[in-house]
């Protein structure tokens, strides 16, 4: 449940906006707005990702001039901070066209940085997981008692979270 209200707010407090704009958008109002969406060489990919875990996830934001904002909200690895939920914001984040980046800050000892790619997924609609995908490769950055650092990387896809959580279940869908 906590998870669930946790999502709500987190999805409220970031992608509230974004939603009110695009549902204003000219597109939105003619009908239009998915064909309109598909023309354009790079889509909107602000919104929440997966991420390595069950309950843990990246929400992306895009601003001007190919800026990316954003945080990951994972699970603490570590015997100090294990099970607890950790937020590291992004230090830098770019996207140029479809090529995305982002660098989080560090937390307790730990950091990750992502190069790959936002594309168009298996999900048909915005309101189906993995509408956009980001795929590239994640490396995460950690530091032991001696400040000594390791990396270790891995391919990775990260799925869409559908954007139409607050309708009801069996509620028809636009």
């Amino acid at each position: 449940m906590r998870r669930i209200l946790l999502f709500m707010f987190v999805l409220a407090c970031f992608a509230g906006p974004a939603a009110i704009a695009q549902t204003n958008s000219p597109e939105s109002q003619s009908g239009s707005g998915q064909a309109a969406a598909n023309s354009t060489s790079a889509g909107n990919y602000s919104g929440m990702y997966t991420f390595l875990r069950d309950g843990e996830f990246v929400q992306i934001t895009q601003e001007d001039k190919g800026k990316l904002t954003g945080f990951v909200s994972r699970y603490g690895d570590l015997q100090s901070d294990r099970g607890a939920f950790l937020d590291q914001f992004f230090k830098r984040g770019a996207l140029d066209g479809h090529n995305l980046s982002f660098t989080t800050d560090v937390v307790h000892g730990v950091w990750f940085q992502f190069h790959g790619t936002a594309e168009r997924g298996p999900g048909k609609t915005v309101n189906d997981e993995g509408y956009y995908v980001l795929k590239g490769t994640l490396t995460q950055h950690s530091s032991d008692a001696n400040r000594k650092e390791v990396a270790k990387s891995r391919e990775v896809v990260f799925k869409s979270f559908p954007q139409d959580v607050s309708a009801p279940a069996g509620a028809p869908k636009d």
